[in-house]
């Protein structure tokens, strides 16, 4: 019985770190490449059909697949990650122009996830 809780919970938890992937997709805010490793880690423990789902995205299946056997990432990925991170949070602090505490706050979390995401290490391909 606790092994069928166990293997729902995961389940639910896998589902939950998707959606707040997809949400940090939308909102600079949220990271989403580290959701998606903690979904894939969920579903590996608990449903290999929902943890080959997102090895074979065709997105985000292949830089899951590589962290997933050598825990690095390509470097040209990291690149574009990084990229994408600063341009979002260019974006938002533009919007909000004439907030000087929410802007200093975003350039906070945009340095937090560039930190996190220049640590990460990359693979030799």
């Amino acid at each position: 019985m606790q092994t069928k809780i166990k293997h729902y919970c995961l389940i639910a938890l896998g589902w939950f770190f998707i959606i707040l992937a997809v949400i940090g997709a939308l909102l600079p805010l949220l990271p989403t490449t580290p959701f998606l490793i903690i979904a894939l880690a969920c579903f590996a423990e608990s449903s290999p059909r929902f943890h080959r789902m997102l090895l074979k995205n065709k997105w985000f299946g292949p830089p899951l697949a590589q962290w997933e056997r050598s825990k690095t990432i390509r470097r040209k990925i990291k690149h574009r990650v990084m990229i994408l991170i600063i341009a979002t949070f260019s974006i938002s602090i533009f919007i909000l122009s004439g907030r000087a505490n929410l802007q200093i706050m975003l350039v906070c979390f945009c340095l937090i996830l560039l930190s996190f995401v220049w640590r990460l290490k990359e693979s030799n391909q």
